[in-house]
């Protein structure tokens, strides 16, 4: 039976004990498993049972027993665009509606699963649940994604997310016309308070700096296109920092609405990284998927580039 055996380390403030391990097991097990282990007395705090929403702080010490799970990475005939492949990585053109790797809830169909499928050489240096994974991109975000085959390659890659040389740009779609022809959100964020699946621009001691850039490439009237570059990398960055600014994107029901017919506007249409092996600057870019162009209002004036 898999079991934990771990001494807290230094937290911003105390947290809830399955909040903590829901955090630290994120890629194995879901909240819903903690608390029902924890429940069950399971899993002990400092060698004593406790309630999952007991705080923990640092120096404290969580050991136990986690229920047995079968492994979810079981190796699926999933179709994949590759565009690119070489002995020390992959670039992917994910569609919309794919889980990257396995989680709870999605237990198969996966990008991962696609991978293993294909018979890929892949890194372990993410984890044991995202082999050959450096970044991810929201289920229902489409475009381009890096995958590295080898341990080296992985940070290599990782780094120069770390350092910012790594580029990102998304190809977005949002409510309302947006005021300046570019613009810079630096704005910091943390999980939702009340709504454990959103994130939020926050003040709180836990929220991670953020900057967003993005410009106008085309105006619309009650919509506008914009072309998104992220500097850092929160989860959902871009979706809070556009809601927060007024202009959710269109299709996004967590952070705006969705309305019949439409997907997520958003895009990773390009990336820009330094090879690992080669050490040259690597750029490759992907086209609106075609259920992405079918949202785009007809007409409106182009915007100065």
């Amino acid at each position: 039976m898999p079991s934990i055996d771990r001494d807290v380390g230094k937290l911003p403030v105390p947290r809830r004990l399955d909040a903590y391990l829901a955090d630290v097991l994120r890629d194995r097990y879901s909240r819903r498993e903690i608390t029902a282990a924890i429940r069950s007395g399971g899993i002990l705090l400092n060698g004593q049972r406790a309630k999952p929403k007991v705080l923990v702080n640092e120096g404290d010490r969580i050991c136990g027993d986690l229920p047995f799970r079968e492994s979810a990475l079981r190796p699926e005939d999933i179709p994949l665009p590759v565009i690119y492949e070489d002995e020390w990585l992959l670039v992917v053109d994910k569609p919309a509606g794919m889980v990257v790797h396995p989680g709870a809830g999605n237990k198969r169909g996966t990008l991962v699963q696609a991978l293993l499928g294909k018979g890929s050489a892949l890194s372990t240096a993410g984890g044991a649940m995202r082999p050959g994974i450096v970044h991810r991109l929201d289920k229902d975000t489409s475009g381009l994604l890096l995958v590295a085959k080898n341990n080296f390659s992985h940070r290599f890659l990782q780094s120069q997310f770390a350092s910012r040389r790594l580029k990102k740009t998304y190809a977005v779609l949002v409510r309302g016309d947006v005021p300046y022809e570019e613009g810079h959100v630096d704005k910091p964020i943390a999980r939702h308070p009340k709504v454990r699946r959103k994130m939020a621009v926050s003040d709180s001691p836990r929220a991670r700096s953020a900057q967003t850039f993005y410009r106008v490439v085309k105006r619309f009237g009650k919509a506008t296109f914009l072309e998104a570059r992220p500097l850092t990398g929160r989860t959902h960055q871009i979706r809070v920092h556009l809601a927060y600014l007024g202009h959710p994107i269109a299709g996004d029901e967590l952070y705006g609405t969705r309305k019949e017919g439409e997907r997520l506007a958003l895009h990773a249409s390009a990336i820009e990284f330094v090879h690992p092996k080669t050490r040259k600057v690597m750029r490759f870019e992907s086209p609106l998927p075609d259920d992405f162009k079918k949202m785009l209002p007809e007409g409106g004036p182009s915007a100065k580039r």
